[in-house]
C-alpha cells in the first residue's frame, strides 16, 4: 500500500514556493486512488517523492512497506511508473526494451517475460522495430510492458492516456482495471475527469499543495451538492480560491 503523512516539498525558484504542503492519504491493495488537480497543483511533485526521484522535506511516504527516505531501493522493487512522458531508449527494439528492464530488475525469466508482455499487449506487430520509430501508441504500449515488467504490487500513473487515441487508451484504462482485480495498490493522476469517474475508488482534490478533500464520488457528491466530477472539481477549487 501507499501511506502518505504530512508529506511537504519546498522548492527555492527562486522565492519559496510550496509545492507539496502537509498532504495525507492512503491507497489500499486492490484500490486505485485518484490524485486530481490542476496543472501546478503538486500533484507531478507528489508523484515524484513517492517514487523516490525527488526527496520530501518534512513528511512520510511509505510504498509497499518502505520509507522513501531509508529504502529508496526496495521502493523502487515495489512499484512501476508510467506517465506520458515514461523514456525509452530509441536504438533498441520493442522486445530489447521491455527484455532490458526485466534484466535490470532481475527477473527469473527475462526472455519469457518479455514474450508473455508482447502477447498481452499486442506488441507482436512492431516487437522488433526500434522505439525511435514507433508511434505514441506503439511507446505507450512499451512503456506499460517496462513499468510492469517485474510485477510490483504498487503502481502510479500520472497522465498515461495523454496524447493516446482512443483505442489505446481503452486497452491502458483495462489494463489499469485489471490491476485493481488483481489486488494491486494503484495511484492515478489525470486531468480527464471522465477516466478518474470510471476508475478511481476514492478521489483526492489537491491545489496549491494542499488537499481539499478526500472521499469516494458519491462522498464528495454529498460534501458539495454537485453530480459531475468535473463540477465537483470546479466547486473545490474555486471555493479555495
Amino acid at each position: 500500500m501507499i501511506k502518505i503523512s504530512g508529506l511537504t516539498k519546498r522548492f527555492h525558484n527562486p522565492d519559496l514556493i510550496t509545492a507539496v504542503d502537509q498532504i495525507s492519504f492512503e491507497c489500499k491493495p486492490g484500490e486505485i486512488f485518484g490524485l486530481l488537480g490542476p496543472n501546478g497543483a503538486g500533484k507531478t511533485t507528489a508523484l515524484r517523492i513517492i517514487s523516490t526521484l525527488m526527496q520530501p522535506d518534512e513528511g512520510e511516504a511509505i510504498v509497499g512497506g518502505h520509507d522513501v527516505r531509508t529504502a529508496p531501493e526496495d521502493v523502487r522493487r515495489s512499484i512501476g511508473f508510467l506517465s506520458a512522458n515514461t523514456g525509452l531508449y530509441g536504438r533498441l527494439t520493442a522486445a530489447e526494451m521491455i527484455r532490458y528492464f526485466a534484466e535490470i530488475q532481475e527477473v527469473e525469466h527475462p526472455k519469457q517475460r518479455t514474450d508473455e508482455l508482447i502477447e498481452q499487449f499486442g506488441i507482436g506487430d512492431f516487437a522488433h522495430v526500434r522505439c525511435d520509430r514507433l508511434s505514441t501508441g506503439m511507446k505507450q504500449k512499451v512503456s506499460i510492458a517496462r513499468a510492469i515488467v517485474h510485477d510490483p504490487s504498487v503502481l502510479i500513473f500520472d497522465e498515461p492516456t495523454l496524447g493516446l487515441d482512443v483505442l489505446v487508451s481503452e486497452t491502458l484504462l483495462q489494463f489499469i482495471e485489471s490491476c485493481r482485480d488483481a489486488g494491486r495498490c494503484v495511484l492515478f493522476s489525470t486531468h480527464i475527469m471522465r477516466e478518474a469517474e470510471r476508475l478511481c475508488d476514492r478521489i483526492g482534490i489537491i491545489h496549491r499543495g494542499r488537499i481539499l478533500a478526500i472521499g469516494s464520488l458519491e462522498e464528495l457528491r454529498s460534501q458539495t451538492s454537485e453530480h459531475y466530477l468535473e463540477q465537483i472539481f470546479i466547486h473545490l477549487i474555486r471555493g479555495e480560491e
